[in-house]
């Protein structure tokens, strides 16, 4: 084809040529016109989505107030809703004011509408009285009454084991006398006058000796007056722990006069003195130990002071149901059977106090007839052989035994039992929720007094609401310690 065309153009005229070349002018200028107004095209689109692009990014950059020079880039990423949740600040015995921050106004993020808490922690009055009241003074005294109370442990500790060690003593020195006197009766019979003499003498004293001091022992019981001293430290012991507890950093004027009137209380309880101070050992009627203040308006008014108010505070209708049935429970079953058993021990150690000395007595006038002499020298001797031996066995069931200590058991178990009553009753009896200690902790302390767990205390008054409702008596103890 290209041969062809040369040999055209080779072999026309002129005239022929010039024409063509001309008309390919024309098509060429055409073609030309065409690709520039399509690049015009393609430019003018260009320029105007830069154009557009452009003025987008400068609106941006002007209302940022972030950005002071213009950008040169911009991205373009989805908008997600952004949530910020800010912790809350957990409070004891403040108050919260919250004040709601509104950032709607930020032209850099108009999607966030969410308003955000600021806390403000303020001290709430009764916090403010107890830092007043507080003060190096105070903090003295109230460790002045801790020094008091660990001495007391270490005192009715060593007290204890002193009295403790005055049963063992005693019982083992007045049974031998005894024996001992026994003995030298049984012989004397058995010898000649001239030896039989010194025989009846020795036994005579030996009795006589060994009744005053059986008759003394009977009196002090040393076991009950050890089991005293024993409840003595350890209550002084939980009550120190008690006071050296959390929050105790910086005491108020309440809490040393609070610890003050415990520390009296369990000083009137089981004092130290023997000597008119002594607690009776055979009272008329068998009584619980009382070791704990009782409840008055103005100790009341300290401890409502210091309490934090509170919605419910751990309260509900269903806990003080079951409160108060534990309460009854604990009347009706607990203090009452160890009341019993304190009463029966009572008199059992009452007769066995009595008839010790008796029969050492009667030992002793016996031998003391073998100082006469004559026919009845017989009798005599086994008349002391036999109260000496009954005296002895006596004197060893009393305090080898420990029967003053058990009397003691029954009488703090009995005054457990009956602190824990008063201290339910009384915490039910404060009309507000806020008044009162918190039900959750207060309803642990009480289950774990009697041996329980939660559940089971729930159970427990579940058993005494049916037995009351049936009429019929209850199976079951609320303690499963004692």
């Amino acid at each position: 084809m290209l041969q062809s065309t040369s040999f055209f153009f080779s072999s026309s005229p002129p005239a022929c040529r010039l024409h063509c070349r001309r008309q390919n002018l024309a098509s060429s200028i055409r073609i030309g016109r065409v690709l520039i107004t399509h690049k015009k095209e393609t430019a003018l689109f260009c320029d105007e989505k830069f154009m557009a692009c452009y003025s987008s990014i400068r609106t941006f950059s002007s209302t940022s107030p972030f950005s002071n020079p213009p950008p040169r880039a911009a991205i373009s990423i989805p908008k997600l809703p952004i949530r910020i949740s800010l912790p809350k600040i957990p409070t004891s015995s403040t108050n919260q004011t919250h004040l709601a921050f509104h950032p709607s106004d930020h032209a850099l993020r108009p999607e966030i509408t969410h308003q955000y808490p600021i806390v403000i922690t303020t001290t709430s009055p009764a916090d403010e009285a107890a830092a007043v009241s507080s003060t190096p003074v105070t903090a003295e005294l109230y460790y002045a009454v801790l020094e008091s109370i660990a001495d007391r442990i270490e005192m009715h500790g060593n007290v204890a084991v002193q009295r403790d060690n005055w049963n063992s003593l005693l019982l083992s020195s007045i049974n031998m006398s005894i024996l001992a006197a026994t003995t030298m009766a049984a012989v004397s019979p058995s010898v000649s006058a001239d030896h039989s003499l010194p025989l009846a003498l020795g036994s005579t004293i030996l009795f006589t000796a060994a009744t005053g001091l059986l008759a003394i022992m009977n009196t002090i019981q040393p076991s009950q007056l050890a089991e005293e001293q024993r409840n003595a430290a350890r209550l002084f012991r939980q009550l120190h722990s008690k006071l050296n507890g959390p929050g105790k950093a910086q005491p108020t004027k309440a809490q040393v006069e609070d610890a003050v009137e415990k520390v009296l209380a369990i000083d009137r309880a089981y004092p130290l003195p023997l000597l008119g101070k002594m607690i009776p050992k055979f009272p008329k009627k068998f009584q619980p130990a009382v070791w704990w203040p009782r409840q008055t308006a103005e100790s009341s008014k300290r401890r409502r002071s210091a309490k934090v108010r509170n919605s419910n505070n751990g309260w509900s209708e269903e806990l003080e149901a079951e409160m108060r049935e534990v309460s009854g429970a604990l009347k009706s079953k607990d203090k009452e059977d160890y009341e019993r058993l304190g009463s029966l021990m009572l008199k059992i150690n009452k007769t066995l106090a009595v008839s010790g000395p008796a029969l050492s007595g009667a030992a002793a006038a016996a031998s003391a007839v073998g100082l006469v002499g004559g026919d009845n020298n017989g009798w005599a001797a086994a008349v002391a052989v036999a109260a000496g031996a009954m005296a002895t066995a006596v004197n060893t069931l009393e305090h080898g035994g420990q029967i003053g200590m058990v009397v003691e058991m029954y009488r703090n178990c009995a005054g457990f039992f009956n602190q824990l009553e008063e201290s339910i009753d009384s915490t039910l009896g404060e009309s507000g929720f806020e008044e009162r200690e918190n039900g959750e902790v207060f309803a642990m302390k009480v289950g774990l007094a009697l041996g329980r767990s939660p559940a089971e205390v729930r159970e427990l008054a579940g058993k005494c609401a049916y037995s009351r409702d049936e009429g019929t008596p209850l199976d079951e103890f609320a303690s499963k310690l004692f």
